[in-house]
């Protein structure tokens, strides 16, 4: 998948719980394996399709072990040769102070490499 994102992505080994927030009938929360996350959005591996577009509420256990509730909205997906679907999406509504978590843990990665610009 093309990098899109003006933020260092940054991997963490948290699981993200969703939920089609535009269907009612789909309120069943589903397991995904969180690949990386950036105070603008989320990048995640899901066993079934979503829709592009549509808005899912997520609750994002991060590396404080805090969990931030949030609400993404799907902008690419990719399916893969497994049969899983590789899903970019990006946050709406998040609020400043989690956003702020974000990107302080940003900046310590950035630093840890090297990389603060």
């Amino acid at each position: 998948m093309e990098e899109k994102r003006n933020s260092m992505r940054m991997s963490l080994s948290a699981q993200l719980l969703i939920k089609n927030m535009g269907d009612n009938s789909l309120e069943e929360e589903v397991e995904i394996e969180v690949l990386d996350v950036s105070k603008t959005g989320v990048g995640f591996i899901c066993d079934r399709p979503l829709e592009i577009g549509a808005v899912y509420e997520t609750n994002l256990k991060i590396w404080t072990d805090e969990v931030i509730h949030a609400f993404l909205k799907v902008v690419r997906i990719e399916q893969t040769k497994e049969e899983k679907y590789i899903c970019g999406t990006i946050f709406i509504g998040l609020p400043e102070m989690n956003a702020k978590r974000i990107e302080v843990y940003d900046m310590l990665k950035r630093m840890e490499m090297g990389n603060l610009e």
